[in-house]
């Protein structure tokens, strides 16, 4: 259940990191290792690859992790901005625990950005991402509030699964790279906590069918994303076939896709809709709609 903006805030203020805390200096990418817990990445089993292409499909994973972060930076930021400018001032605990929000999403553009600059100078080369960003960002911000708030809460949760569930127990994975997921991870369990008390506040003043359109708002932003994965992963593979110097037979080629593509959906889409946080708040709107939400998951495992 959702908590107090008061107990919100004294949490966030104990969450002290800064991003050269993790990157930069002597900080730096080990590239002989994993970036990505194969949980996500899924490329070890991948047979008609050699291990070195393995290894390397797994980095390039990883920058498209870290770009597909910041595609969702462009409408986290000016969406939680533009829901703390209302907030009375009087009402400090709420409109101080909503702008520290806003700083911990600039802080995390910093993030992102920081680790992707490092990648491409260690990988000798700048991997192609899908976009542009804020064209995403439009598509998204189109859709109802409710519907974006749910789907910040589904990627809030998610990172909770990448850490907590994939990466905690994997050591071989890069340092640099286990502390980008723990950190980033911290931050958004207390992002999630507004998020549900944001969609309660937000619920709160609708009618059920206005939250019911909300709901498959949610559910078409998740379509919307799955194609948008799709779009990275072609990328993600002719990237491959760049830094390996191989190219891929066209059933290699088509299989890989597939392969990835699904590796793709459980990262950014299953692993959120399946996390227990996010489908309760999901039925405190509509119980119905959980179990909608918990049948789609199943074709993104």
């Amino acid at each position: 259940m959702p908590t107090s903006y008061h107990e919100c805030l004294q949490r966030a203020e104990r969450i002290t990191w800064r991003v050269e805390d993790l990157i930069g200096g002597d900080k730096a990418f080990d590239f002989s290792r994993r970036f990505l817990p194969d949980t996500l990445a899924r490329c070890a089993g991948i047979e008609f690859l050699r291990p070195r292409d393995r290894l390397l499909l797994n980095q390039i994973r990883a920058h498209a992790y870290l770009s597909m972060f910041l595609l969702v930076e462009e409408f986290v930021l000016p969406f939680v901005l533009d829901h703390a400018r209302p907030i009375s001032a009087e009402d400090h605990f709420r409109l101080r625990a909503y702008l520290e929000f806003a700083a911990e999403e600039a802080k995390h553009i910093h993030l992102f950005r920081s680790f992707r600059e490092a990648f491409s100078e260690g990988f000798g080369r700048r991997c192609m991402i899908i976009g542009p960003s804020s064209e995403i960002a439009r598509r998204v911000l189109s859709h109802p509030k409710l519907s974006v708030a749910l789907l910040m809460l589904h990627m809030e949760c998610m990172t909770q699964s990448h850490y907590f569930d994939c990466a905690v127990n994997d050591r071989d994975i890069d340092e640099r790279f286990s502390d980008l997921l723990l950190h980033h991870a911290l931050e958004e369990q207390q992002h999630a906590q507004l998020d549900a008390l944001m969609i309660e506040t937000m619920a709160g003043a609708m009618r059920q069918d206005d939250i019911d359109t909300a709901i498959q708002g949610y559910l078409e932003l998740t379509e919307f994303m799955d194609g948008a994965l799709l779009s990275q992963v072609r990328l993600d593979i002719a990237e491959l076939e760049e830094a390996s110097g191989r190219r891929l037979g066209s059933t290699h080629r088509e299989l890989l896709t597939n392969l990835q593509h699904q590796a793709c959906r459980w990262t950014f889409l299953g692993s959120g809709m399946r996390r227990p946080q996010f489908l309760a708040c999901v039925e405190r709107l509509n119980g119905r709609a959980r179990a909608a939400i918990e049948t789609r998951a199943t074709a993104y495992c």
